[in-house]
């Protein structure tokens, strides 16, 4: 409780916009008040996650990524009000509203963000995501999506089949979807490539598994970088 109360009371880190700090970007009630789904599996699907207020701000400050796939935090350069986004997702208060939804204690567990702007064909392939993972969250941040041109998140039955499904979340701006992990969390899209902005945050095991994942992913992108030379 003690480590609770002093995430609570650290200041937010943001950039510098006179002497008052950024409002806040994101809507915890959003999450309170999305509706809880256990089949088949426990996931929530929520909208208006971003405060409307706040949306051209986003836009303006969202990375400027230029190699595809997922990068964490400590690899890309934030700024303005999406660095105030990033710690707020980072914060307790979101940990909290998430561990009273889900009926689990998130607070022991570390965070991993990662970003992503630019997708491939490859990426969507069905997965429950890794056992090392007890929670994910993902924030989506495009303007507009076409229903048919892939890169819509569905909830999924099983490992092989797209449809039928139990949902399937639009990636438009404040857009969210959560899940507990299990081994029948089996979500993923069909293949889109261009542009897809998503923030993701994982709730991990412990700090061990943390440091690997994000070895493991700087590791991935030297390759992908010596690839595209």
């Amino acid at each position: 409780m003690r480590e609770v109360e002093a995430t609570l009371a650290r200041p937010l880190r943001h950039a510098a916009f006179g002497d008052a700090p950024n409002p806040s970007v994101i809507d915890i009630d959003a999450v309170r008040s999305a509706q809880l789904s256990h089949e088949p599996y426990d996931f929530f699907c929520g909208s208006n996650f971003l405060r409307q207020e706040a949306i051209d701000d986003l836009r303006r400050d969202f990375p400027d990524i230029s190699k595809p796939g997922y990068l964490t935090v400590d690899e890309v350069s934030l700024r303005g009000r999406f660095k105030t986004l990033i710690d707020e997702l980072e914060g307790a208060e979101l940990t909290e509203a998430l561990s009273q939804k889900f009926g689990k204690n998130l607070h022991p567990h570390p965070r991993l963000t990662t970003i992503m702007r630019r997708s491939q064909a490859k990426y969507g392939a069905i997965h429950t995501d890794s056992a090392s993972k007890i929670m994910t969250m993902l924030v989506y941040m495009n303007d507009a999506w076409q229903g048919d041109e892939g890169g819509r998140l569905r909830v999924l039955y099983d490992d092989k089949h797209y449809e039928p499904y139990a949902a399937e979340v639009p990636p438009t701006m404040g857009h969210v979807f959560a899940f507990l992990r299990s081994d029948r969390s089996w979500h993923g899209h069909k293949p889109f490539t261009g542009e897809r902005k998503v923030v993701q945050i994982a709730w991990v095991k412990d700090q061990a598994e943390l440091y690997r994942k994000k070895k493991r992913n700087a590791v991935a992108q030297v390759f992908k970088s010596m690839l595209r030379m």
